[in-house]
């Protein structure tokens, strides 16, 4: 059996549909779960619960925990704690490997141009803090060998029929409405995006290695990574359209706070968009021969998927 945590989302869907390539048992856990593959097993469950959280690990080999918790730096330093600390203690419990998806939030900000597993850990955000310090509670149980449990960590998403992310709801949904892209504070800066079946196969494949535990991995991520302006002109020619677009700085987003939540709590990660932002993932490349989908090539496929 393996069971994933937070089914449903950018990742849990696709990685639903990879790991029928290791397994025919397969269990989606969430508030309100649905079958991706016909013989899912359905298991609604608050992982904020940790006797619904034991319940649900119990009889997996391999656990994903691929949850997301709604954009709020509250919410991030009440429930994440207690969801990893769930997580581990039920995988401890019943003995099952665990595989974490992370980001990179809580990597030092000097090193944004150029990220690999070896990059410091010195988040300048508050919600870096939230994950360096739920990443540090798994490293300390693998550490104490209380666990066997592996981090995956990816950049920003884009692909098909996803939500929340810039390139999708940013980008590429304003322009096929015929509205303008926005961008956030340059343009002109490269910037990583992981599409979203390549980290969902990359996922599957860490969790059915055992000699991929104990250890971090960036997932699969394309080494040329495109300019904000590059992707809007690139989309805005695939689909017959110009390339327009509006440039949100601090002043603007700070502004646009008062009457978004998202945006207010957006603020503090600026900076991983006025710099060069490139996501290393040669260890997993090599490791696996895997190569990742080319940015341009992956955008094709987003305009083809919408129809």
């Amino acid at each position: 059996m393996q069971t994933i945590l937070g089914a449903g989302g950018s990742i849990g869907t696709p990685l639903a549909k990879e790991l029928t390539a290791f397994t025919g048992q397969i269990r989606l856990v969430s508030r309100n779960p649905k079958k991706i593959n016909t013989s899912d097993e359905l298991f609604p469950a608050d992982l904020l619960d940790a006797e619904k959280v034991s319940k649900a690990v119990k009889g997996s080999d391999v656990v994903y925990l691929v949850a997301g918790l709604p954009y709020k730096i509250k919410v991030w330093q009440e429930m994440w704690p207690k969801v990893m600390r769930n997580t581990l203690d039920a995988c401890i419990e019943h003995k099952s490997r665990l595989v974490f998806l992370d980001n990179i939030y809580l990597y030092d900000p000097d090193h944004i141009p150029h990220t690999t597993e070896e990059t410091p850990v010195k988040p300048s955000s508050k919600k870096g803090r939230v994950r360096a310090d739920i990443a540090q509670m798994l490293m300390n149980d693998v550490e104490a060998g209380k666990v066997n449990a592996l981090i995956a960590r990816a950049p920003d998403f884009y692909g098909p029929g996803i939500k929340n992310t810039l390139v999708n709801d940013a980008v590429f949904n304003p322009m096929k409405a015929g509205k303008k892209a926005s961008w956030f504070a340059s343009a002109d800066k490269i910037h990583s995006f992981i599409w979203t079946p390549d980290a969902a196969k990359a996922t599957a494949i860490l969790g059915n290695d055992e000699k991929a535990f104990g250890q971090v991995w960036h997932l699969p991520t394309a080494s040329d990574p495109m300019t904000g302006r590059q992707i809007i002109e690139f989309l805005a020619s695939e689909m017959g359209i110009k390339p327009k677009f509006q440039l949100a700085g601090k002043t603007i987003i700070s502004l646009l706070g008062i009457f978004n939540p998202v945006m207010k709590e957006f603020v503090e990660m600026l900076y991983q968009y006025d710099r060069d932002y490139v996501f290393d993932s040669s260890k997993f490349e090599k490791a696996y021969h895997f190569k990742p989908t080319p940015y341009r090539e992956g955008l094709k496929m987003m305009i083809a998927a919408s129809g």
